[in-house]
Formats: structure tokens, C-alpha cells, sequence
């Protein structure tokens, strides 16, 4: 009961609060908008995201046809698809005052867009299986890793949820927490959770506008994902994950 209070007082706004100065009220300098890309990676142009990908143009028919779908057809996503998808959900419009902040598809407290976005890569035209990034400020895909019997650990990460592995492509996005801590400090970790859910609806609906269907998934072992996507754990580490297939 002790812990079930201290998350019900975390739900809560604390940004009346008047002991808390933000990094960003010192001056100190803000964190990157993106990680940054390393020497040598190798890096994938994505198509333009447009209108072509889409099955359904109706928001109606899309938020009416919003549901989880666990059970997918072995069908590949096509590059196109795909490109579609991650500009729905963490796309760059524009960047705004010399580089502070972004404009994208999806809401985010402060403009923070505090996640990365990271594939587990089954079956997408074009892309070899593996690990991936988005570079969101580009529009690009960069290769991480490859990862042999990939559906077996990705099954295993997400607590034996099988039908992870038998998508074509699964979203994994990691927290920064930085970037929002940097304006927001104790106040930010609840906003960057709500900033997740706006970004996984936004998935929801561009996967109904293409006829896709994904399911939002918040039970994974934390080591395991983190480990797959290559990040530490504590400056960066796995939120939520979201597999995408035709079904």
C-alpha cells in the first residue's frame, strides 16, 4: 500500500513547486536533439513519408478502427510503409530557435522529445534483419546490429509475448531522461511518460490509415531490451515497445 500511495502522489502535478531551478534556468547548455551518429555508421536514405502509404485516409474509419492486434500475416512492410510510420511518430517538420526545440507530428512536453526511436527489423523490402536507429533529424535509418535468432530474443525480452518476433518490424523507443530534466528536473519524468503515449497512438493510427495493425506493449525485462538496442540502462533506457504487421 506504501508503494501504490508514492506512485499516486507521482501521478499527481508538482509544477506549482517552487524549490525546484532547472538546469536550463542556470544556463547550462541543453542536451542534443539527437543522439549523435558514429564515424563510419552505415546509414539508409528512407522515401519521402506521404499520402502513397496509406490504405485508409478516413480519421473516422481510423480512430473507429483503432484496436491491439496480436496476430499477424508473414508479410513484409515495405520501405515506404515504414517511412511513414516513423515520421507519424517522431518525424522532424522543423527545427525552431537556432536548433532549441523541434516541430513533429507528436505532442511533447517543452518540445523536448525526449526518445529514440529503435527497430527490431524482421521483415521490411530493402532492410536486412537487425537493429536500427532513426534519425529522426534526417529522415534516415542507421544500422546497429545484426542479431542472430532475433525473434527468439525479442520474444524473450518482452516476457514471452510471441507474437513480437512473428511482426515484420517492432518499435523500440528509449528515454533520454536529460533532455527533459534539463528544463523540467523532478517534474519531467512524469510528462516524459505521458509524451509516450502520445507517441505510440500516433503509431496506432498511422498503422489503421495503411492498413497495419500494432500492439502497445509496456511488459518487457528492462535488461534484456536494453541490451538489444545497445544502451547503458541509466542515461538511456527502453520505455515501451510497439510490433507493426500486416494482419
Amino acid at each position: 500500500m506504501d508503494r501504490m500511495m508514492e506512485n499516486r502522489k507521482f501521478m499527481r502535478s508538482e509544477f506549482d513547486r517552487e524549490d525546484i531551478i532547472s538546469d536550463q534556468e542556470q544556463g547550462l547548455p541543453q542536451p542534443p536533439l539527437q543522439k549523435p551518429v558514429p564515424e563510419g555508421a552505415e546509414i539508409i536514405d528512407l522515401p519521402k513519408a506521404d499520402t502513397a502509404a496509406f490504405a485508409e485516409t478516413n480519421i473516422y474509419a481510423c480512430l473507429k478502427g483503432r484496436r491491439s492486434r496480436r496476430k499477424y500475416i508473414n508479410q513484409e512492410l515495405s520501405l515506404k510503409e515504414l517511412s511513414f510510420l516513423l515520421w507519424s511518430t517522431q518525424g522532424v517538420d522543423r527545427k525552431m530557435g537556432n536548433n532549441y526545440a523541434t516541430l513533429r507530428p507528436v505532442a511533447s512536453a517543452g518540445a523536448r522529445h525526449p526518445f529514440e526511436t529503435y527497430l527490431w527489423v524482421f521483415r521490411v523490402e530493402g532492410l536486412k534483419k537487425g537493429i536500427y536507429r532513426y534519425l529522426a533529424l534526417t529522415h534516415q535509418l542507421m544500422f546497429i546490429k545484426e542479431v542472430e535468432e532475433l525473434e527468439e530474443k525479442a520474444n524473450s525480452a518482452t516476457l514471452g509475448q510471441s507474437f513480437v518476433g512473428a511482426s515484420a518490424v517492432t518499435f523500440v523507443w528509449s528515454c533520454i531522461p536529460y533532455r527533459g530534466e534539463w528544463r523540467y528536473n523532478v517534474t519531467s519524468h512524469k510528462t516524459m511518460l505521458l509524451d509516450a503515449g502520445h507517441v505510440c497512438q500516433n503509431l496506432y493510427l498511422a498503422c489503421e490509415a495503411m492498413g497495419s495493425g500494432t500492439c502497445a506493449i509496456a511488459a518487457y525485462d528492462q535488461r534484456l531490451c536494453d541490451e538489444l538496442i545497445d544502451v547503458d540502462g541509466v542515461d538511456e533506457f527502453t520505455v515501451y515497445l510497439a510490433p507493426v504487421a500486416k494482419y
